[in-house]
């Protein structure tokens, strides 16, 4: 029998109607397709074309192998009956994954399809983790976990959650479940196991590497880089649940620089419009926006406006985007896809017809007015069920590609923007998947509370998303529910909170502050709320000068931060690093959840805990550190217990590496 052959540089196994296939994809690196009674489908939902690179390729009857670069695959076929099983080794013969084995009379399978109408099929991955093994990665969950093993994840993105199905490994590669079905994924203690509720075939991407490094690097030369970030993502960010009127947003501008407070961003959030699906200003609150836009732009300050994609049955657009085919249709029943402040379906950012319709939209209302940032909210999208199995996309039921609308949706700004001449690119968005970064997507963590739980849960959610190859992310200072303004409590949450920002890739203030103020127009129709203060001078004097401090700071940083956002757009490295990225010889740096590097060299180690005046900080080995606010020097390899009043944070410099910094906390 001959079960192996080579055709094109790759290589394939058939037996019994399913056909498997390896092919080099990248630096050390192969993916894997496989598919039963059809044959192996080009397309794919993340990984982009490289260029072709030569792999060894060794075939035997029942034994076959293919090497690229430092990455091997063993192809084994087991005699009871006939199933394959792939076994991954680094360049040293080390063992980095396998797929399970059948087991013998178990019969078990690595590779399972159960087929459903249409030619889909559900599918299951299974493989055999290694003793010991971390895992590190995966998007955002709101979970206060670092190490992933021993965690289920749901592969589906909800408000505050964002399913990226890439991981780092300790024992030496990264994989990438190459496939935007909904999900889910079980890091078992004695299988991983990887399922999709519809695929056409199945699609994953290993990658072997020395050092996370390595690992990330690989894998942004295969999904993409985030273009360099504007000069005007270096700096302070104003939100707020919201500027509901023209006036409201110019005196607060002018506030901040009567102050002299620096500010680069002033952020219009949503319900500006008349109705979801307008994207226009609300004449009535916003009778010149054009002159609005000119006056932040003399005070040097970038105007970025909210966008849903959300279009209300009411919407002047509404009737010719259903008849156009250019929403998102339900499988049955009345389309109202989330009720909120009226019906309201989604534009459906997969159809590259309807991404030209909304873009004409908002290029006329917006950008034509000299706006350049675009907070592009709901981007899931938020179904009111999250009931994925009832939805249908231009590009497929949700089932089986749901999870590439937040791409597609950074996609159209990006694309739209860039058309009309456009180069510095960054857009706000509330979720991603693999290559959103390309699109100049900042990723935020979404309507979390005003919690130190969650506030903790920030800090792995942003190390891990950086891991996962979105470079830029941030979060809503002081979380966005709960937050009271004039409680002491608060207060000082928002204060931990807004050192914790000043370290993060775009540091902006937001949040839905209490008590809310009821906004009516002039027909007498309720609109949505605007919530209290939420400027920096709003939290009482202490605060505010803390507040202001940390603003300094950031200005004082920007040398630093664009250096960093350099190396993001070049090699696709995250901003939030894990302590093991820089050190990973030191194998306490990998159980690390409260402590991150803001590029190479600064190590932030956030305050998290109510009323805490100190905290203790673990400084890696291999590396000596400078206490950032006194001088101070301290040996890596240890923990200590380090002073942090309120006014300030544990900040440590790498020995050597940006002394400029010293004595600014």
């Amino acid at each position: 029998m001959h079960f192996f052959e080579e055709d094109n540089g790759s290589l394939i196994f058939r037996e019994n109607g399913e056909t498997v296939m390896l092919t080099p994809w990248g630096a050390d690196s192969l993916r894997v397709r496989a598919k039963v009674m059809g044959e192996i489908g080009g397309d794919s939902p993340a990984l982009l074309p490289v260029p072709k690179t030569d792999a060894k390729i060794q075939i035997q009857d029942w034994e076959a192998s293919i090497q690229n670069g430092s990455l091997k695959a063993v192809l084994m076929v087991q005699p009871w009956g006939h199933a394959l099983q792939i076994t991954f080794f680094d360049e040293e013969g080390k063992v980095l994954l396998r797929e399970i084995p059948n087991g013998g009379a178990l019969q078990k399978k690595a590779r399972q399809f159960q087929a459903l109408p249409g030619g889909a099929c559900f599918l299951k991955a299974s493989f055999v983790p290694e003793p010991g093994e971390k895992i590190y990665g995966m998007g955002q969950y709101q979970q206060e976990i670092m190490d992933l093993k021993g965690c289920n994840l749901e592969l589906a993105h909800r408000n505050s959650q964002a399913s990226i199905p890439f991981y780092i490994s300790s024992v030496g590669y990264g994989f990438l479940w190459n496939n935007a079905a909904i999900g889910e994924v079980h890091f078992g203690c004695n299988t991983t196991e990887w399922t999709a509720l519809a695929a056409r075939q199945l699609d994953y991407w290993v990658t072997a590497g020395k050092t996370p490094a390595r690992i990330l690097e690989n894998f942004a030369a295969v999904t993409g880089k985030p273009p360099m970030m504007p000069e005007y993502g270096l700096g302070f960010w104003q939100c707020k649940l919201r500027y509901y009127n023209q006036e409201q947003v110019l005196s607060v501008a002018r506030e901040y620089q009567r102050r002299q407070i620096p500010l680069d961003v002033l952020v219009i959030d949503y319900y500006h419009w008349p109705r979801c699906g307008d994207w226009r200003f609300h004449e009535e609150f916003f009778p010149d926006p054009e002159d609005m836009v000119e006056k932040l732009h003399q005070m040097g300050i970038e105007t970025m406006v909210s966008v849903w994609p959300q279009v209300d049955w009411r919407s002047e657009n509404y009737e010719e985007m259903k008849q156009q085919g250019l929403l998102v249709k339900s499988n049955a029943g009345v389309d109202v896809q989330m009720n909120y402040l009226g019906n309201n379906v989604f534009m459906d950012a997969t159809n590259p017809r309807t991404r030209q319709y909304v873009w004409e939209k908002c290029r006329e209302n917006y950008a034509r007015l000299g706006i350049r940032a675009f907070w592009l909210d709901e981007a899931e999208p938020e179904f009111t069920t999250y009931d994925y199995t009832h939805y249908r996309y231009y590009a497929g039921p949700v089932a089986e590609v749901g999870n590439i609308y937040p791409r597609e949706y950074a996609r159209m700004f990006y694309e739209g923007q860039q058309a009309e001449g456009q180069q510095d690119i960054v857009n706000l968005i509330r979720c991603a998947w693999v290559g959103s970064q390309r699109y100049g997507a900042l990723v935020w963590s979404g309507d979390i509370h005003s919690t130190y739980e969650d506030f903790r849960k920030q800090i792995c959610a942003g190390i891990h998303m950086g891991l996962s190859g979105i470079p830029w992310w941030t979060t809503d200072i002081g979380g966005f529910h709960g937050g009271v303004t004039a409680d002491e409590g608060f207060r000082e949450l928002l204060i931990r909170w807004f050192q914790f920002g000043t370290f993060c890739p775009v540091m902006r203030l937001h949040g839905h502050r209490q008590p809310s103020v009821d906004i009516v127009d002039k027909s007498g129709e309720q609109r949505e709320c605007t919530g209290a203060d939420n400027e920096v001078w709003s939290f009482g004097p202490e605060a505010y000068e803390i507040l202001k401090k940390f603003i300094m700071i950031r200005e004082r940083m920007r040398e630093y931060t664009r250096k960093i956002m350099r190396e993001a757009h070049e090699k696709g490295t995250p901003l939030m690093r894990a302590l093991f990225y820089e050190f990973p010889d030191d194998k306490a740096c990998w159980d690390v959840k409260d402590a991150y590097l803001f590029g190479p060299d600064v190590l932030v180690a956030p305050v998290c805990y109510e009323k805490a005046r100190s905290r203790s900080v673990y400084l890696p080995a291999g590396a000596r550190w400078v206490h950032s606010g006194s001088g101070r020097e301290y040996a890596g390899g240890r923990t200590y217990e380090i002073q942090a009043p309120l006014d300030t944070l544990p900040v440590f410099l790498r020995e050597g590496r940006e002394d400029y910094l010293i004595g600014m906390i």
